[in-house]
């Protein structure tokens, strides 16, 4: 057996039993009929109800999945665009930052009613909830990695006849790669479970449409069915950022060997 193998053997077997024994006590407390099944279904039960829901509720995920991906990306874009104009100008990021630190101080179940009512039921309220919630840790963690290079770096660029657009792509983007995939992984579940509170207050259509419609007819094995399913969909957008940052920086792969 290699190292390799090792190494991957001792990462998911613990993991595994862990989540195993989760759901044996979790069936033991049910069967034993402590707890009522309204307030806590079995593990069968959740799976039963994910068998005959299944596809109603992959026909949601699929708008909730939409909303997701384009908060991110606009979220994404504009935080990258405010970290680079507070980077450059000082007075701007005197004037800027502390909007965006008072932003994060209101709830996002408080902002998403005001979004319903003045944007509509569509998607376009969520979609700008998530890009609300998204832009601020994308942007502190990329001013903060275009902040943390040495000066001697940027002053070694300046001696070789480096201008500001040469020194942003070649030492300022490489350095704050780690800082915002470090920040992209809490936005991607901080994304899935902003479209899912948007959608729960004012929507049509989605997974938090779904767990309202369940919530009101006290289906609790539906419930939490759909829940599991945000979770696994948070789990999985994480994993693919890791995937992400393994091929845009190749580099670290190389330093964890040596």
């Amino acid at each position: 057996m290699n190292a390799k193998l090792r190494s991957i053997i001792s990462k998911v077997v613990p993991r595994a039993a862990v989540l195993v024994l989760v759901i044996l006590v979790w069936q033991l407390v049910c069967t034993l009929g402590q707890i009522p099944k309204y307030m806590l279904p079995s593990p069968m039960d959740v799976a039963k109800a994910f068998q005959e829901d299944w596809l109603l509720m992959l026909d949601h995920s699929q708008i909730t999945l939409l909303e997701t991906f384009l908060g991110l990306f606009f979220g994404i874009l504009i935080g990258f665009l405010m970290a680079v104009f507070m980077d450059r100008f000082a007075l701007m990021r005197k004037m800027i930052y502390p909007l965006i630190v008072v932003s994060q101080t209101i709830p996002t179940v408080a902002i998403a009613p005001l979004l319903v009512i003045w944007l509509g039921y569509q998607m376009l309220p969520k979609i700008v909830l998530i890009v609300l919630v998204v832009s601020f840790p994308i942007t502190i963690s990329l001013l903060e990695g275009f902040s943390s290079i040495e000066p001697d770096t940027i002053r070694l660029m300046q001696s070789m006849g480096a201008n500001r657009i040469q020194i942003f792509r070649w030492v300022k983007l490489p350095n704050s790669l780690s800082y915002f995939f470090s920040s992209l992984k809490i936005s991607v579940s901080y994304a899935v479970v902003s479209a899912v509170v948007s959608e729960w207050i004012g929507g049509t259509k989605g997974l938090g449409c779904y767990m309202t419609r369940v919530r009101k007819s006290f289906a609790s094995d539906k419930m939490f069915a759909v829940i599991i399913l945000v979770s696994v969909i948070s789990l999985l957008l994480i994993w693919l950022t890791n995937v992400l940052q393994r091929v845009c920086m190749p580099w670290e792969k190389i330093n964890r060997k040596e």
